[in-house]
């Protein structure tokens, strides 16, 4: 079965691999060196340090495997060559929700990045689907859990 591609921004692209630098090169020897000084503080079986040192190591290990499948399988969208036209990933759009009258601004990108706080919604959530092929002035309805919300596009912009 193929790998699903993780569709990313050069931003996001560039964030995890800073993180996976970070984490080989930093996090690793400073990991490595607690649990050094655990170790010699002698018997291990009931050491907290030592036990606290092995399960942060192990959770880096995980990060950096985490990190190593998610961008062997990247897909980057070059946000230069975003076809302002129609929604797609990459943008950043403007829209308005048609009941509450509300106008609110988001990126859109891969699932891999969505962050909903930081306004990047996923191109596979509710919103991004129906978004996704819009053009400006169109109408979409997305599904969402308290129903069928209607939003105008107001605008399509790079994100950059």
């Amino acid at each position: 079965m193929e790998e699903k591609k993780n569709i990313l921004t050069y931003e996001g692209l560039k964030k995890y691999e800073d993180e996976l630098h970070d984490l080989k090169v930093v996090k690793r020897k400073e990991v490595a060196q607690k649990i050094k000084e655990a170790r010699e503080q002698g018997d291990l079986s009931e050491n907290a340090e030592y036990d606290a040192a092995k399960d942060e190591q192990r959770d880096i290990e995980a990060r950096i495997e985490e990190l190593e499948k998610i961008l062997k399988n990247a897909e980057v969208v070059v946000e230069d060559e975003v076809d302002l036209d129609k929604i797609n990933i990459g943008c950043k759009v403007r829209i308005k929700d048609l009941e509450l009258k509300e106008e609110m601004t988001f990126k859109i990108v891969g699932s891999t990045e969505a962050n909903s706080l930081k306004g990047k919604i996923s191109n596979e959530s509710p919103l991004g689907k129906a978004l996704i092929g819009a053009k400006e002035g169109d109408t979409v309805k997305a599904e969402t859990p308290v129903g069928i919300i209607k939003y105008k596009v107001l605008e399509i912009q790079r994100s950059n």
